[in-house]
């Protein structure tokens, strides 16, 4: 498997305009510890190269791009009410575009599974706005390129975090080359992925949103996933999956309260990865949120060992309510 990370993601700090800021270049060194408690079994490294400006505006315009350069290169700021940059931000912005990009890159010509470690996050921005501790978006970044420059037509992305990726979905939405679903806490920050929203135009039926209660825990979320979600990726046949991989749906991180556990994550994982056996797709993470430094560190190593092919998927039944409720507006687009 595929590990790719980059120093410059533990230069990011919005700390320095926030003292209490939740996201911290410890959550990545708290996932290396980890890692190297286990002698980085089954993974092979990869440094990640920056991305240039050619791939930051496959989704975004040029006038977000050369802001957020330079108010990163004048000293930093804010962005908006939680998203702050200091002046090593944009390189570790850009490394982590490169890293998603690079793993891609990697997957499409040799297969297999890869787990992208960089900071800043991405699923939030979209294409004129940096927010929600988001700069440019790694993974509508990656997918583009894969779709864009190395040929591919059919592009799955699931997004686990806790909060809805509302810039991935904008990206995308109006498109049937790329199926999106997220399953997230509803009524959480920024407020957007109703389960009624499927996508427009072209691209009607292909956004899934699946928002879950506080308090869902593990047979709500893998419910979803193997009754709703995964029967309609399985018929879209995607050429290349990725997975926004954010593990603040654990039931001790801060800033939501789903009730998940590192099992939990292996276990998504592992019905992804059987999902990519199945259709012939590679498997790639892209690390989204997630702030509860152990249990950070803890899914991340559970779902390395699922994408390592460690974990066998489990069937769970339905939920009596959410996998109904969800799937109730999934049915009319795809066979579940």
């Amino acid at each position: 498997m595929l590990y790719v990370h980059h120093p410059s993601s533990l230069e990011h700090d919005p700390r320095a305009f926030f003292p209490d800021h939740p996201d911290s270049p410890e959550r990545i060194t708290a996932i290396e510890a980890a890692l190297e408690s286990t002698g980085w079994v089954g993974c092979s490294r990869l440094q990640a190269p920056p991305a240039g400006f050619s791939e930051l505006e496959l989704v975004h315009a040029p006038m977000l791009v050369r802001a957020i350069r330079r108010l990163c290169l004048g000293g930093g700021g804010q962005l908006d009410a939680d998203t702050f940059v200091g002046e090593p931000s944009y390189d570790a912005a850009i490394h982590a575009v490169g890293g998603a990009c690079a793993m891609v890159r990697e997957l499409v010509a040799n297969g297999g599974t890869g787990f992208c470690a960089m900071r800043p996050s991405g699923h939030h921005a979209t294409s004129d706005r940096a927010m929600g501790f988001c700069l440019f978006n790694n993974v509508a970044i990656a997918a583009e390129l894969a779709i864009r420059e190395l040929g591919l037509e059919r592009v799955f992305i699931l997004d686990w975090d806790v909060h809805h990726g509302n810039g991935t979905a904008d990206f995308f939405r109006r498109r049937s080359d790329v199926l999106f679903a997220s399953i997230h806490q509803g009524g959480l920050y920024p407020g957007s992925g109703s389960v009624a929203d499927v996508g427009s135009g072209d691209g009607l039926g292909y956004t899934i949103n699946a928002p879950v209660p506080d308090g869902a825990d593990e047979e709500v979320w893998l419910s979803v996933l193997e009754h709703v979600i995964i029967p309609a990726a399985l018929e879209f046949r995607p050429q290349l999956i990725l997975i926004s991989a954010g593990f603040d749906g654990h039931r001790d991180d801060p800033l939501a309260g789903c009730c998940l556990e590192a099992g939990s994550y292996a276990q998504m994982a592992s019905h992804v990865v059987d999902l990519g056996r199945q259709v012939g797709a590679p498997v790639g993470a892209v690390l989204e949120g997630g702030y509860d430094l152990s249990a950070l560190a803890d899914c991340v190593l559970a779902t390395i060992g699922a994408l390592n092919g460690e974990v066998e998927p489990e069937s769970i039944a339905p939920h009596p309510v959410m996998t109904s409720r969800i799937a109730a507006h999934v049915a009319h687009y795809w066979t579940l």
